[in-house]
């Protein structure tokens, strides 16, 4: 029997943490987390101790110092990456200052990881709340909500305009001036991130990853990937399948 494209998807979901925590480490999908304001995905990539962190290269023989130069590095890329995401300059320095601060008065390694941890919630946090607040009302973050929990689904701006119990051109006003794209940009947007997901972390063929995320045919899907990306679905599989990305 058939398993339905939204079974299928839940799976993904289901299994993406486990994948998260595999050897290969793909510290992209962390920073672009806090980044995102995904406080979720965030805490589960923190259960892991900073100190107990694979991969790292020897800085200082000395292990805890050691630690504190990777713990600066990571501070400064979590600023970098919040900046693009739209937090004020000096102040995602000034945060990160900060912490590598506190983390040069850090004498053990769990003291260091309880703080790097500290440091992850509190950017995400931060980068949460700023996307709230650009968000005001409560139909469009319904809608936001909705696209996300069904993109095995073909969503259209007249389901979304029912649930949100608005007029469609109304809704699509409401939600362009909020987010500042329209309705279709962002559901294409959420599907192509989570296409690029699903080729890197799961097994599933790249015409299974068209069908799960209800793209109308597989030439379609493989159209407006290339045109996001610069390559077809199966070229990004081959650059970026289960790799480290920093």
């Amino acid at each position: 029997m058939k398993i339905s494209n939204k079974l299928l998807y839940r799976e993904f979901l289901s299994r993406e943490n486990e994948i998260m925590r595999a050897p290969y480490n793909p510290e992209l999908e962390f920073y672009n987390a806090i980044r995102d304001g995904d406080i979720k995905k965030v805490r589960d990539f923190c259960k892991e101790p900073f100190s107990e962190k694979t991969g790292l290269g020897i800085l200082s023989n000395n292990s805890l110092q050691n630690m504190k130069y990777h713990f600066a590095i990571t501070a400064a890329l979590i600023a970098r990456y919040c900046i693009e995401g739209g937090m004020e300059f000096n102040g995602s320095y000034t945060l990160s200052d900060y912490y590598i601060l506190s983390a040069d008065q850090c004498t053990s390694l769990q003291e260091l990881s309880d703080l790097h941890r500290s440091m992850c919630m509190n950017y995400t946090k931060r980068m949460q709340d700023m996307r709230k607040q650009k968000i005001r009302s409560k139909q469009v973050l319904q809608c936001i909500e909705y696209i996300y929990e069904h993109l095995f689904e073909r969503i259209t701006v007249d389901v979304l305009a029912a649930q949100a119990k608005l007029s469609p051109a109304y809704l699509s006003r409401l939600f362009k001036k909020e987010t500042g794209v329209c309705i279709n940009a962002y559901i294409q947007s959420r599907k192509l991130e989570t296409a690029q997901n699903m080729l890197q972390y799961s097994d599933y063929s790249v015409s299974e990853i068209s069908a799960i995320l209800a793209y109308p045919s597989h030439s379609y899907f493989t159209e407006v990937f290339h045109r996001k990306t610069g390559m077809t679905p199966s070229q990004y599989r081959a650059a970026f399948y289960r790799k480290m990305k920093v």
